[in-house]
């Protein structure tokens, strides 16, 4: 390496120059390596937020994404048990007292059948449209009353169900209200004698479906009910493995008692 000399200095004034310029060379580098350090710290953080705006983009747009998805449309009948009867008109069921009142109060309408079982203890059915339904309907929604009452519960094999149009049924007696659940039922009633407590469990267009025995719709992996010695619990667990659904999807569908699965 070559070193410039000023020859009109002395040895010992050059030597100076040199060492002062060798300083101010080592202060830019320092002030380089500080800079660079400084440009690079700057690039990573722009680099972070641009990532992290990326992926608010996204989220907000999945948000967003799912938030358009349209929900899941419901029907008024879902909370009941509920089936379509053969002729098309759908027939609900309450599970408690508190559902047989609004059956009554909101969904009974003057074209309908209202239907009980001939038992304390038994549900409120209403086969909608029910007064131009054909006998095989009437005795479908019959045989579901029946199902469904207290009749299965003691074991009994069949029980007499009665139906009567919405014009018969009142929540007064004389000048009270009658309680939970409960209802007066007045003039003539259409009898359906000994209907059998048997119902069909299985895989309907890829739901499952409970039928009364008597609906000619075939089910798959279908299963025959009727009032035995099983408990509910383990019914509901053999038929869940039958029919590739939930225990908690299968129970709610079961009646109270006890059964017999064929």
């Amino acid at each position: 390496m070559d070193i410039e000399l000023d020859a009109r200095k002395s040895a010992r004034q050059n030597l100076s120059d040199k060492y002062a310029e060798l300083r101010k060379l080592k202060e830019k580098k320092a002030g380089l390596l500080t800079a660079m350090e400084q440009t690079k710290k700057e690039i990573g953080e722009a680099e972070k937020k641009e990532k992290t705006g990326e992926k608010t983009k996204e989220k907000t747009k999945s948000s967003s994404s799912k938030s358009k998805q349209p929900k899941k449309k419901t029907y008024w009948y879902e909370p009941y048990l509920t089936f379509v009867g053969s002729g098309g008109r759908r027939v609900v069921a309450g599970r408690n007292a508190k559902q047989n009142d609004e059956l009554y109060a909101k969904h009974l309408s003057p074209a309908d059948l209202f239907f009980h079982a001939d038992i304390q203890g038994a549900p409120t059915v209403i086969l909608k449209d029910g007064q131009k339904a054909s006998e095989e309907e009437k005795r479908e929604a019959a045989q579901w009353a029946g199902a469904y009452s207290s009749a299965w519960k003691v074991g009994a094999s069949a029980v007499d169900v009665f139906a009567v149009p919405p014009t018969q049924v009142s929540k007064h007696d004389g000048g009270g209200y009658v309680g939970p659940g409960s209802f007066v039922l007045t003039g003539e009633r259409e009898w359906f004698r000994q209907m059998p407590l048997k119902l069909r469990i299985g895989n309907l267009d890829g739901q499952l479906a409970m039928l009364p025995a008597i609906h000619p719709q075939e089910l798959e992996q279908a299963a025959s009910l009727a009032p035995g010695p099983m408990p509910k619990e383990e019914a509901a667990k053999i038929l869940s493995a039958r029919l590739g659904a939930s225990v908690e999807e299968v129970a709610p569908l079961l009646p109270g008692g006890k059964f017999v699965i064929q």
